[in-house]
């Protein structure tokens, strides 16, 4: 005689409604989660820290077309993406003798969207508008002090030195503001100071992979009291696609990457 067989969920007289009890308390613990996620995205994120680092040095040249065109791009794209809402920063610091002294330009987004509470939808698409619109005058007002500040010439002494270690405690500064921090420096990256612990890489420049590795780790040792953080950090470079090694040494490059990676496990973009 064949006993068909049964499913384990109905193996026993009234065990499905123990099932859909069961089941009703996993279905409300989730629909729980799933608010309680969904308040989670609704908190604003944290504001976000822009450090723009412009070398004011002899070794480059913003007057040069490339230059410029490409550096102009990438202060657009900065402001664009990066200055969205009420508290994203931005401040400005040129890369010298004195890089830790010379914030030339600070900029906070003071626009702010209308509570959107009890807005119905075509309430909410106006508040939208309205604020997009104060945002771009705002942006773009920005962005032209920012330029300005791309194409100011530095013709004093301070210009024969390039002082980019000076921009950690810069760095760990925005750190401690609780913002997401984002670096950007529009360098050849070129470190040139004099000194016995300094490094030169205009008169002695690191030969290979494992020298810039073995300098950098070196040096993180005079570093590390610098608590950067894990920002994210992008090299602009001035160099155009078609430039030798000699020009643009990808040691220095690689001097740089270990040396974040060192200090705080921070990769380098390089554009």
């Amino acid at each position: 005689m064949n006993h068909q067989t049964r499913h384990p969920f109905f193996s026993k007289p009234g065990a499905l409604a123990s099932r859909l009890l069961l089941a009703a308390m996993f279905l409300t613990l989730f629909s729980c989660g799933g608010e309680k996620e969904a308040t989670k995205e609704a908190v604003p994120d944290a504001p976000v820290y822009t450090l723009v680092f412009l070398d004011k040095t002899q070794s480059v040249h913003v007057d040069k077309r490339y230059v410029n065109d490409k550096y102009r791009q990438a202060l657009t794209d900065i402001i664009d993406q990066n200055m969205k809402n009420k508290g994203d920063k931005l401040e400005v610091y040129f890369i010298h003798e004195n890089t830790s002294k010379a914030r030339a330009l600070s900029l906070t987004i003071r626009s702010e969207r209308d509570n959107l509470e009890g807005a119905n939808a075509t309430d909410r698409e106006g508040i939208e508008t309205a604020f997009q619109l104060t945002l771009q005058k705002e942006k773009s007002i920005y962005l032209r002090q920012l330029l300005a500040k791309l194409n100011q010439q530095n013709t004093g002494a301070s210009n024969l030195s390039t002082d980019i270690w000076a921009s950690l405690p810069v760095i760990a500064k925005a750190g401690e503001s609780g913002s997401e921090v984002k670096v950007y420096y529009f360098s050849d990256m070129v470190e040139s100071v004099k000194g016995a612990d300094r490094r030169d890489f205009h008169t002695n420049p690191p030969k290979s992979d494992a020298e810039a590795e073995a300098d950098a780790k070196e040096d993180t040792k005079k570093l590390e009291r610098y608590a950067i953080g894990s920002p994210q950090v992008t090299i602009v470079s001035p160099f155009e696609p078609t430039a030798s090694s000699k020009e643009n040494n990808p040691h220095v490059t690689h001097y740089w990457q270990t040396l974040f990676q060192e200090l705080g496990g921070v990769s380098v973009e390089e554009l």
